[in-house]
């Protein structure tokens, strides 16, 4: 059998991403942006989350959103209904974005003219989590339909996370969901992750979830 050498490539593309995301928000603080990722599955809710979020903060903060996709600009035209800056980067078949992605994004939306830049990520809880984008935070959504398992099967992506959404809490009756397991399973994984349970239907628990956010951009501001 004719012997060949098999190269560990992973380990080197997520070290050169790592320290390209590094450098990404080393030149977001110095302009003063600040960047938040948005991760979930497909149909947790970041979009409708976002739009009532938008609604809340478009007349304090100047706000633009990246909508990653792997085709479509559905989500990108919801979010610029709402008045503000939103261009859609497709990822050609990739289930995720890194630093340089998220930097040519940037560069289009000459995002120095802004204090908040949303990327919500490629809709799942794998790929995503693996990448670094440079974000000065990380936020997943987890919605109540989902299961409260999912902080089990899905270790990195709540690992990775500074705050945990519990989304649709308004059908909490209709599902077994047990919220304090749930909260228990995120904590194993992060002791740190912030739980903000929402429900971007009726509003429930966006006065805390938008104070964290408007807190978290003013201190990133100031650290300039």
């Amino acid at each position: 059998m004719k012997e060949f050498k098999v190269i560990e490539v992973k380990r080197s593309i997520l070290e050169d991403n790592d320290a390209d995301a590094a450098l990404l928000r080393e030149e977001l603080k110095a302009q003063g942006t600040f960047l938040l990722n948005l991760m979930s599955s497909p149909g947790a809710g970041k979009t409708t989350m976002l739009k009532r979020l938008i609604s809340m903060l478009k007349d304090e903060m100047r706000i633009g959103v990246m909508e990653a996709d792997i085709d479509s600009d559905v989500d990108a035209q919801a979010i610029a209904d709402m008045g503000v800056r939103a261009i859609q980067l497709h990822t050609g078949g990739m289930c995720h974005l890194d630093a340089s992605m998220t930097r040519q994004g940037l560069r289009e939306f000459n995002a120095g003219n802004l204090d908040l830049v949303v990327l919500e990520n490629v809709g799942n809880l794998v790929c995503p989590a693996e990448f670094d984008t440079g974000a000065c935070r990380n936020v997943m959504i987890l919605s109540v339909p989902e299961g409260d398992d999912k902080p089990l099967k899905y270790p990195l992506m709540f690992s990775v996370c500074d705050v945990a959404l519990i989304n649709k809490i308004d059908v909490l009756p209709y599902f077994d969901f047990d919220m304090d397991k749930c909260q228990e399973y995120i904590h194993m994984r992060n002791p740190e992750a912030k739980i903000i349970p929402i429900s971007a239907k009726n509003g429930e628990g966006f006065m805390e979830w938008a104070q964290w956010l408007r807190e978290q951009v003013a201190a990133w501001a100031d650290s300039r």
